[in-house]
């Protein structure tokens, strides 16, 4: 250890030393030995404008036998390319469904300066495969630098399906999985070597994975990792069956990780939090609470480290189902699907995909988080569909379909991202391509799209911005789903501090 100043305890030694306290108290313009990202989350907000966004976009489903390939869109209003497709990344194969992405390091190791966030790391939902892929060389222009084999996670991990990417401060990175490599429900984490990209083998110690798995976050400063839990890749693979739900195939449960033992302390069960899958821990290193978003629930949950030093659960927000006619079932869920917060942990964000609203709460109290901003951005329930609304406990009448530079907008607001200063967030339509058939055969056709909304910082509230539409119903090669979005200097989603 450098310096007479000794680091938290359970921060690794790799990005402990002495002088990155020092970073955490100054500007990023005055660090001299700055790794990636920012030395704090309030640094973050002052970072630059956004001017690109990568995004993968999958063809599994949608008829046309093409590689899955990650989009660079221009976002930057001054450019004469703004809002469109600028450069298109082919995958080597058919059919890997690419889902999420994470760097190869970020924020949490911002005082190495040996390190450098020039990789992006896209798993592959369907094939298992893991893409990396060189964004440093020419951010404009990605190119792919090494595929990691499914043989490779399975033999070395006995895992499969990986889902969310995050760097270490180790320099390692770590990557969640829903099952083992026949398809059957298996939580655990690949972990990857941060400079070759080599699987080293599981985070968690050996036999220790959980019954499910999606995402998880991280916070050392108290010493936990807290992950969530969809369903086994064999049962949501195929399209939704309520009759799994039914069945107790679909996950209700939180898992808490000691972050040094690599080990489950704690289970929470979650009456009313079916489907959790997006999980956010405040952006603050020192905060020990945050939310979950419950997909067929559609509640938000806030878990918190209680008076006894353990980990609890509360549902504080709730979206009413519809009574609806024209659907599957009687009764339409809003389905809250990504989840985000703003750097400077005052507002939530969430999406209704099937409701097809986008929410923005104050979370200024997290106990009572208060609605300030809503916005209809497609979805099912839209005037002149299938779908008729019997019942309704929110809407006195059902939203108008969304029509943005003479396109109508097929699907619901699906992922979401913030840009850093929490004025702008993007949004695209795609869940995943066998849901996107199901729920959404227009999305399948027609392609998704991309759009940004304008937010109120001050008093909250959420605005279209009409100027702005990436159509990907318009490829080169036939529609095609868009789905996770990334900075290029990292975002809300997937910087973790300490």
């Amino acid at each position: 250890m450098k310096g007479a100043e000794q680091a938290p305890p359970s921060l690794p030694e790799s990005c402990s030393s002495g002088t990155v306290r020092v970073y955490w108290l100054l500007p990023a313009t005055k660090c001299g030995d700055c790794g990636p990202g920012y030395p704090t989350p309030q640094e973050a907000m002052k970072g630059p404008r956004e001017e690109i966004v990568y995004l993968p976009c999958i063809y599994r489903n949608t008829g046309t036998e093409a590689p899955d390939y990650l989009a660079t869109v221009d976002v930057d209003p001054k450019s004469p390319q703004y809002s469109q497709v600028i450069h298109r990344l082919p995958m080597p194969y058919l059919k890997d469904e690419l889902h999420h992405s994470g760097w190869n390091t970020c924020s949490s190791c911002f005082g190495d300066s040996t390190k450098s966030r020039n990789k992006l790391v896209l798993p592959s939902f369907i094939s298992s495969r893991i893409y990396v892929v060189d964004v440093g060389t020419e951010p404009r222009a990605p190119k792919l630098h090494k595929v990691i084999e499914a043989k490779d996670i399975h033999e070395k991990c006995g895992l499969g399906t990986p889902h969310t990417s995050h760097c270490l401060p180790t320099g390692e990175v770590m990557i969640s999985t829903l099952g083992d490599p026949k398809g059957n429900g298996k939580g655990g984490f690949v972990l990857l070597d941060g400079e070759t990209f080599e699987v080293k083998g599981t985070w968690e110690r050996p036999g220790g994975s959980a019954p499910m798995g999606y995402d998880f976050w991280y916070q050392p400063r108290h010493n936990v990792m807290i992950s969530t839990e969809w369903a086994a890749p064999n049962v949501v693979q195929d399209g939704f069956n309520p009759a799994d739900v039914e069945a107790g195939l679909y996950g209700k449960h939180l898992h808490v990780w000691d972050w040094q033992r690599h080990e489950i302390v704690q289970t929470l069960l979650m009456p009313d939090g079916h489907i959790p899958l997006e999980i956010r821990f405040l952006h603050d290193p020192a905060a020990s609470q945050g939310f979950v978003g419950c997909a067929l629930s559609s509640t938000i949950q806030r878990f918190y480290k209680n008076e006894g030093g353990t980990w609890s659960v509360e549902k504080v927000i709730e979206v009413p189902p519809k009574k609806v006619k024209g659907w599957m079932l009687p009764e339409m869920p809003g389905l809250i699907t990504d989840i985000l917060l703003s750097l400077d942990d005052r507002f939530l964000y969430f999406n209704n995909w099937l409701h097809g609203d986008m929410r923005q709460y104050d979370i200024s109290d997290p106990k009572r988080p208060r609605l300030v901003g809503q916005i209809f951005l497609g979805g099912s329930i839209v005037k002149g569909g299938p779908v008729q609304v019997l019942e309704d406990q929110e809407l006195k009448s059902q939203p108008e379909p969304l029509v943005v530079k003479g396109k109508r907008v097929p699907g619901g607001p699906q992922m979401i991202q913030l840009s850093l200063d929490g004025k702008r967030i993007y949004v695209t339509t795609s869940l995943y391509s066998d849901w996107d058939k199901q729920f959404y055969p227009d999305l399948i056709r027609e392609g998704s799209v991309m759009l940004q909304i304008d937010v109120d910082t001050v008093k909250g509230g959420l605005k279209l911005n009409p100027n702005f539409l990436v159509d990907f119903g318009k490829e080169p090669l036939g529609p095609a789903l868009a789905h996770e979005i990334r900075y290029p200097g990292g975002d809300c989603t997937s910087d973790i501090w300490l």
